[in-house]
């Protein structure tokens, strides 16, 4: 994939577990982001539970798309650089680009549909959720599988942040099926995010007739957000947020105080419309421009 400064091969481990019939390749990768650790064991998980004498067709796990930044415990890669950003990366491009680009030449290839594991991001806390283009209805389908807290419908934008793709838009571009799953918080395992993704990642299967039993959950019981934005302060000081994961919000309703050195409330936060919480802040230390809470929107 790549050379450290040492020009030592710099190397992802994958797994790979293939049935005994035919049928479509599952990839399943986790932690492009290095301190997004939960769907790594979800996939270990998997693999060590799963009979590949009841699957058909071949799942293939990544678990750790970005080891410099495992290594290090930061969400970027060694150049400080968001890897999910940075497709389709560039042959000849600096460090984060030519190894988003062996992930988009090397790896995507293989697979026929692609589900990406994420986590909340230093400071912030997620719910159990999924990010899926509900136009799509196969997508629509798995995501519902997963059973999640709530649906963020999203297409997958072809560029974000200005300076490239995310994974999923590239493998989208690719004309690659695919959806994230946000589960839980950073830099930990957390036992029942582990467990809900991997009982849903059981489900994908059986709905991908991967392996046998009972199809999964329709979409109707799950709520789906439209679009969602972040909330972020205009001052500095020690932030309070309310409202818990997966709370619903009324428009005008107080969301974060902020508080000065001395304690005093010098800022109330509100919703500027109704919607439901995916995720928070969990650093109560805010510069001017901290992210509050993300907003969803029905």
């Amino acid at each position: 994939m790549g050379e450290d400064p040492l020009g030592r091969p710099m190397t992802v481990p994958v797994l790979v577990k293939k049935g005994e019939q035919p049928g479509p390749v599952l990839g399943v990768v986790a932690a492009i982001h290095g301190n997004e650790l939960n769907g790594i064991a979800v996939l270990h998980r998997l693999f060590q539970e799963l009979d590949t004498t009841a699957l058909q067709g071949t799942l293939v796990g990544v678990p750790g798309l970005n080891p410099p930044g495992l290594l290090l415990h930061q969400r970027a890669f060694f150049d400080g650089q968001d890897l999910n950003r940075l497709f389709p990366g560039r042959p000849d491009g600096n460090e984060g680009q030519q190894w988003a680009h062996a992930i988009a030449e090397r790896l995507l290839p293989h697979f026929d549909l692609l589900i990406d594991l994420h986590t909340a991001s230093f400071g912030r806390e997620n719910t159990f959720y999924v990010r899926a283009d509900m136009q799509d209805s196969l997508l629509a389908v798995l995501a519902a599988a997963f059973q999640p807290d709530l649906i963020l419908h999203s297409e997958g934008a072809p560029s974000a942040g200005g300076t490239g793709r995310t994974l999923r838009a590239q493998a989208t571009e690719n004309g690659i099926p695919t959806l994230t799953l946000e589960l839980g918080n950073p830099q930990i395992f957390q036992p029942e995010m582990v467990r809900r993704g991997l009982e849903g990642l059981r489900r994908v299967l059986i709905h991908l007739d991967m392996l046998s039993g009972e199809n999964p959950a329709e979409t109707a019981s799950i709520p789906v957000c439209r679009r969602s934005f972040w909330l972020y302060t205009d001052r500095g000081g020690w932030l309070e947020v309310l409202p818990e994961l997966g709370e619903r919000v009324r428009a005008g309703a107080p969301i974060a105080h902020l508080r000065n050195a001395f304690g005093d409330v010098i800022q109330t936060y509100t919703a500027p419309e109704a919607g439901i919480v995916i995720g928070r802040s969990s650093n109560p230390a805010a510069a001017a421009g901290a992210r509050i809470l993300h907003l969803g929107v029905f």
